[in-house]
């Protein structure tokens, strides 16, 4: 049974967790940079999934460094699985946007979400494009490297600025379709392929809503509480199906929640964060 949430020590946790991940961001870019992309030990995880040296060792460094300082914390990691057990549990995601890091396109990060009675509780995610930290704590507001940020306050869509993302474990036509409504309603988007770096821009204000059918829950936990935190409007799946088998995830400025709530016809049940 997991400790009341007070019990927990939250800002230590979240501390650590912004620590660290700045510090496997910054060591995964140095390698990426000496290595280059044809020497990169790739190997091939099934359609959009690639698992590279970077990956393996970015995670090894959180899950040790979690243990030496939190020994009792459950893990679950992207490349190496676990569980959920122990006071609270971290969901861990060493790489988000593997391709891009692989390519040399710089939209990838490192996320962590601590989850424990019941909800997620820390939310961290380092921006490989900034070279920013992003944290969450829920109930204390979102930050970008200690600084408190907002999601964007537009009103008008024509002026909204989208992020999709899509999984080749969903149908192309609904992908089409999504993005066939949007531009009628006057919508931009744009495709980066890190659904972390996405939720973080709309954290950040910079994009209006991000949008993916189906993700895993490493994932979509970190930004989606940071996205909740800056006062965002996000919809994800319940935690026990994130965990289990993913969904979709939806993060949306609160001017424009109305004119794209035809999403949830294709998202399916979805709760907050």
């Amino acid at each position: 049974m997991l400790m009341e949430t007070a019990a927990i020590d939250l800002e230590g946790r979240a501390a650590l967790a912004a620590t660290i991940a700045r510090r496997v961001g910054r060591e995964a870019s140095d390698f990426r940079e000496r290595m280059g992309a044809g020497a990169l030990d790739v190997e091939n995880k099934g359609l959009q999934d690639f698992v590279t040296v970077a990956d393996r060792h970015a995670e090894d460094t959180i899950r040790t460094a979690i243990a030496e300082q939190y020994p009792a914390d459950g893990f679950m990691g992207e490349e190496t699985g676990g569980t959920p057990t122990g006071e609270g549990f971290w969901v861990v995601d060493p790489i988000d946007g593997t391709t891009n890091f692989i390519r040399g396109f710089r939209h990838w990060g490192v996320s962590l979400a601590f989850v424990a009675h019941g909800k997620i509780q820390i939310g961290v995610i380092y921006d490989a494009a900034v070279d920013k930290v992003y944290a969450a704590i829920r109930g204390g507001g979102a930050t970008k490297d200690g600084k408190p940020i907002r999601a964007s306050a537009v009103i008008d869509q024509n002026r909204a600025l989208a992020i999709l993302g899509h999984s080749r474990r969903t149908d192309f036509a609904e992908y089409q379709e999504v993005g066939r409504v949007l531009y009628d309603l006057g919508i931009d988007y744009r495709r980066m392929g890190a659904a972390a770096i996405g939720l973080v821009r709309v954290a950040d204000g910079i994009a209006d809503l991000y949008y993916e059918r189906h993700l895993n829950g490493w994932d979509m936990m970190a930004g989606a509480l940071i996205a909740h935190e800056a006062g965002a409007v996000v919809s994800l799946p319940p935690l026990d199906v994130a965990l289990g088998v993913g969904g979709a995830v939806i993060a949306v400025a609160p001017g424009i929640t109305k004119v794209v709530a035809f999403l949830h016809d294709f998202a399916g049940p979805l709760s907050e964060p």
